[in-house]
């Protein structure tokens, strides 16, 4: 019998580093990946690492455009026509 919560502390227990899941989840923003080291991601992945860098993933990358909008207004060069 399994206990209740056995099967997150398990997955949570996985083998790859924080940094190697910043790796996943910066291919799979590009969705650019292999299905064998998809496949393997997902065998190894600690899903608390996932949900974490995917989080920090989407606010680099709003902020990222919401710098690049500020910058296109600032220099005038939607307006240069």
């Amino acid at each position: 019998m399994v206990k209740p919560g056995q099967d997150l502390k398990d997955a949570a227990a996985r083998p790859l580093s924080f940094l190697q899941t910043v790796k996943a989840i910066g291919w799979a923003f590009f969705g650019v990946r292999r299905g064998a080291d998809y496949d393997n991601d997902v065998a190894k992945l600690n899903p608390v690492h996932v949900i974490i860098a995917g989080l920090i993933g989407a606010l680099v990358f709003v902020l990222l455009l919401l710098l690049l909008v500020n910058w296109v207004i600032k220099s005038n060069v939607a307006g240069a026509a």
